[in-house]
């Protein structure tokens, strides 16, 4: 990702916070393991079968493992700005490494590619408002023209009204995952608070503004959205 006034490293450097992140992920997003499953496909779609992929936000590796084991032959790029997520991510990936390239740092820090697709998932939503623009730009100026981007994260109605709805669910869904009562409440407050969250609509305003096109939304799992692109 780009650099942006919200330090998004400082969420995933502790020990604690790196050691608990995969079974935090699947209890607080609805549908994980299939979400990145279904990126795997839509990239399939228009991707070669030696395909090299961009992965924005590779931390804790759980896409790099999944796409290098649904396809045999893609190489795959991941960055991220946290040392100890990479460092999770080498670990998860195992003898899948010598099939991938990390990279520590922003999306600015990648390989110019041009690559065959690209994805961001559970990352967008830690980007200032201001910023998405310029990283969704960075990682189409790096994709083959009709590539395929998918990503994925935080995204809700933003009216007041809204906006309590759906953490309201993002709540419900978390104690119902068991995750304690107040740490689910103080995770949605500390959302609330600290990230700059987007409307969908917003979200696919700024996929048209980097140059994107054809934006489809494919995943919705209450306060999480998901959509495919192409550069």
């Amino acid at each position: 990702m780009a650099q942006s006034n919200i330090d998004s490293s400082a969420y995933f450097d502790g020990p604690a916070a790196v050691s608990n992140y995969a079974e935090r992920t699947r209890r607080l997003v609805p549908g994980w393991s299939d979400l990145q499953r279904m990126t795997a496909l839509l990239v399939a779609e228009r991707a070669p079968e030696q395909a090299n992929v961009l992965v924005v936000g590779a931390g804790g590796g759980a896409e790099l493992t999944t796409f290098t084991r649904m396809y045999s032959q893609w190489r795959c790029v991941g960055v991220d700005p946290s040392a100890s997520m990479l460092a999770l991510a080498e670990t998860a990936l195992g003898p899948l490494n010598e099939r991938v390239q990390l990279h520590h740092g922003y999306v600015d820090t990648a390989p110019a590619g041009p690559f065959d697709a690209a994805t961001c998932l559970l990352t967008m939503h830690f980007i200032a408002a201001e910023e998405r623009r310029q990283t969704l730009q960075q990682i189409r100026s790096r994709l083959k023209p009709r590539a395929p981007f998918v990503m994925a994260h935080l995204s809700f109605p933003q009216t007041p009204e809204a906006k309590k709805l759906w953490l309201s669910r993002y709540v419900a869904f978390a104690i119902s995952s068991g995750v304690e009562p107040d740490n689910a409440r103080n995770a949605a407050s500390a959302m609330e608070s600290n990230l700059p969250l987007l409307s969908p609509l917003d979200e696919e305003a700024l996929l048209e503004e980097a140059g994107f096109t054809d934006t489809q939304l494919f995943y919705a799992g209450f306060t999480f959205r998901g959509w495919v692109t192409y550069a």
